[in-house]
């Protein structure tokens, strides 16, 4: 089993229009034991701003706190808000630093553009390597799942409330088929007027 396996994940997120969506499991595992159910996945950075780190967990809280310290530094420094695409690259920018010793994570940013409202989706690997999208990228230990099931059921420029409804229906019948992630969720819908967070209940095996 792979280390970027071995608490277990599920990470999707989806646009809309003029939104963007995240959802996470709530699983931590150790291999094929549940050692917690509420296990935070999906962090806000700012108010227009997730960032989704799937992987080994103890790289998840690290890789989390050095994110929140470079984000303050920036907006102390430029006195403004960093946008989704900037965040992109300087995540990119971090993992790649460490690629000789890399930080076991497989993280997704997804966020709305404060000027225009355009949705942003970004995903990369553990060394930064990022791959942009406009409809949906998935991480974790369950993505062949949630590649299926995100092909059947995206659509372009999905209103929130079917956005929310199609990033659960994916999530939940991708955690069902997969061993090491599940025991509810969490989905986050990014507008323009705010953040709607919702928490699901799933499968408790």
């Amino acid at each position: 089993m792979s280390i970027l396996e071995y608490n277990g994940a599920a990470i999707i997120a989806m646009t809309g229009k003029n939104c963007v969506g995240i959802a996470c499991d709530k699983r931590l595992g150790a291999n094929f034991t549940t050692v917690s159910c509420d296990f935070q996945k999906v962090f806000k950075m700012s108010p227009n701003l997730f960032v989704g780190l799937a992987g080994l967990a103890t790289d998840v809280q690290t890789v989390h706190s050095k994110l929140r310290f470079r984000l303050q530094q920036y907006e102390l420094q430029e006195e403004r808000s960093m946008s989704p695409k900037v965040f992109s690259n300087l995540l990119s920018n971090m993992l790649y630093e460490k690629r000789f010793g890399p930080y076991f994570i497989e993280p997704i940013v997804a966020g709305l553009d404060a000027k225009t409202g355009e949705p942003f989706l970004s995903g990369m690997d553990l060394i930064g390597a990022p791959v942009y999208t406009d409809d949906f990228v998935v991480t974790g230990t369950a993505t062949a799942n949630m590649y299926g099931m995100c092909e059947t059921l995206y659509r372009p420029e999905m209103e929130p409330d079917e956005l929310f409804e199609t990033l659960s229906q994916a999530l939940l019948a991708s955690c069902d088929r997969d061993a090491l992630s599940g025991w509810g969720a969490v989905v986050h819908i990014i507008t323009k007027d705010g953040i709607t967070t919702r928490e699901l209940k799933a499968r408790q095996d």
